[in-house]
């Protein structure tokens, strides 16, 4: 036992053993972390902008304008209770559901007809939709005969 000294200054002892190897794992285990979160390429993990369409804007009476390249199209939605859940500024997928037939045959998957479509309008009265397309595609859309059905699918923000 060591004799008890009057000195008012200790000295702090360093740390041994198992202190000292689980003060060194903690480290390396933080530089680690850190190294790893700026070693990653931010453009590699994000999903690549769409290029289809621009951002949309507004006009002069606070509605989305069509974008630039662009056309609006109208389209009446087979199912009106999805407007409920599609607002302008929204991108959506749009679906052939069906032909002249009132019922599709359950084997037939839809057909897409346009990817990453800008809501330009919703109009809840009548169930139909106004988006922004390249032309071609709303050539060949409008071009469809009539009785096709049309669905979305309501792609995240």
């Amino acid at each position: 036992m060591r004799e008890p000294t009057l000195d008012p200054v200790r000295r702090p002892r360093l740390p041994r053993g198992r202190t000292l190897l689980r003060a060194g794992l903690v480290a390396t285990f933080l530089l680690t972390a850190v190294a790893a979160l700026f070693a990653r390429d931010p453009a590699a993990t994000c999903a690549p902008a769409p290029t289809a369409a621009p951002a949309p804007s507004v006009d002069a009476s606070g509605r989305l304008a069509v974008p630039p390249g662009a056309v609006g199209v109208p389209v009446r939605l087979a199912e009106p209770a999805v407007l409920a859940l599609v607002r302008p500024g929204d991108r959506v997928d749009l679906l052939a559901v069906g032909g002249a037939t009132p019922t599709p045959a359950p084997s037939r998957e839809p057909a897409p007809l346009a990817r990453d479509a800008l809501v330009l309008g919703v109009v809840g009265v009548d169930g139909a939709v106004l988006l922004a397309l390249a032309p071609d595609r709303a050539r060949a859309i409008v071009s469809l005969p009539d009785g096709t059905r049309f669905g979305v699918i309501v792609r995240p923000k």
